[in-house]
């Protein structure tokens, strides 16, 4: 799912108009046995913004969800759509209104992806030269061929295809909210990855409404821009932007949901800050041993970093290699990674583990900025704590 060129149809991202806020009101679900699955909840989901509900089994996370497009119906209290109460509207006109993406994706085998693709704008008259036309726009969005998946049955697809291909069918008819309910679950951990970082950049393109469901902290902390912990009896325990959730959750049961090592976690939404990157001596490949010797001797430090013609890093040198005959090239160690300006920090201390230098280069595009040490990142998430 590639939106980085999302066609300009698809764009909404003024909350104003295709993706209005949804707010719950003393909304409650108790079943005909005195089950209460949800307990008066009063949530306001932003426009614009993906809302995640998580928790453990039975918490009423899905039940909630199911209310917003009333395929469960509240016992008590208001779900508005862009200040429209969904409980006074037709059903099935408010689904139509809605994208939906669940965990088994929910294609109809008999049909095509096109045909799937294109279920809603049938439904609401679309002419077929329209419905056509929106089909091969988001199959293109979502990265699947129209030439080569759009006449595929779903059981010719593999199941990230399958996922996209129910993404794609959830925006047929340009909804403002889409509802997703464990979406990435049933594909492996590896397309699971691949397919949560391709819908954070379609999410980036269109700028839905989303309210969406997982039983995974890692999927809601890497997706969501607030997140909703629900316990059992259908409470929310605390509803607040993943850095906040992790930073300081507001009560035991929280803690423990999101888990001991929620300080690793917190590294996944804690941007790299350049105040933070360390400047160490600069030598370049071309320069002489005993050149490289005098400025590591100057700077007081154990190593330089080596760059290449073009100013990337080519490696590091150390002190006691950086004397004799030659040139910095012939006594370099090489270090295989570097990271981008726009990483977080968990992708940065990801690379410096796997690196024997003890430090990991961080680039803006192709220009070299500075080294970030375990110090500095130890120091940086320690802000971000203190601050949230």
């Amino acid at each position: 799912m590639d939106a980085t060129a999302a066609p300009s149809s698809l764009r909404a991202a003024d909350p104003a108009g295709g993706a209005p806020e949804i707010r719950l009101e003393g909304v409650s679900k108790v079943y005909p046995d005195g089950t209460v699955g949800v307990a008066e909840l009063d949530l306001t989901f932003a426009a614009g913004e993906l809302s995640v509900l998580v928790g453990p089994s039975g918490c009423g996370k899905t039940t909630t969800m199911k209310m917003v497009n009333r395929i469960i119906e509240p016992t008590t209290g208001r779900i508005l759509l862009g200040g429209e109460d969904v409980t006074r509207v037709d059903a099935d006109r408010l689904r139509r209104r809605i994208g939906y993406v669940i965990q088994s994706v929910g294609l109809f085998p008999h049909q095509t992806v096109r045909a799937n693709v294109g279920t809603v704008p049938r439904l609401l008259g679309w002419d077929r030269r329209r419905t056509r036309d929106r089909v091969e726009e988001l199959l293109t969005l979502v990265g699947l061929d129209p030439a080569v998946h759009g006449d595929r049955y779903p059981a010719q697809l593999s199941g990230g295809q399958r996922q996209r291909a129910g993404v794609a069918r959830a925006l047929a008819a340009d909804p403002g909210v889409l509802l997703m309910d464990e979406p990435f679950s049933a594909v492996d951990p590896v397309v699971r990855e691949r397919l949560q970082s391709e819908f954070l950049r379609l999410q980036e393109a269109v700028r839905k409404t989303i309210v969406f469901v997982t039983h995974d902290i890692e999927e809601a902390v890497r997706l969501g821009d607030r997140i909703a912990v629900m316990s059992s009896g259908g409470h929310v325990e605390q509803f607040a932007p993943p850095a906040e959730l992790l930073g300081r959750p507001v009560n035991d049961r929280v803690a423990d949901f999101v888990g001991v090592d929620r300080g690793l976690k917190r590294l996944a939404v804690t941007p790299i800050d350049p105040a933070d990157l360390v400047h160490p001596p600069v030598v370049g490949l071309a320069d002489g041993l005993a050149e490289a010797g005098a400025a590591l001797d100057r700077a007081g430090t154990g190593w330089a970093l080596v760059l290449d013609d073009g100013g990337r890093p080519a490696g590091w040198l150390p002190a006691d290699r950086a004397a004799g005959p030659g040139t910095v090239a012939s006594a370099a160690v090489r270090t295989d990674g570097a990271v981008p300006l726009d990483a977080s920090l968990r992708a940065a201390l990801a690379t410096l583990l796997q690196s024997d230098a003890g430090w990991v280069p961080v680039l803006d595009g192709d220009r070299y900025l500075g080294v970030l040490t375990p110090a500095a990142l130890h120091a940086a998430l320690r802000r971000s704590v203190n601050a949230g």
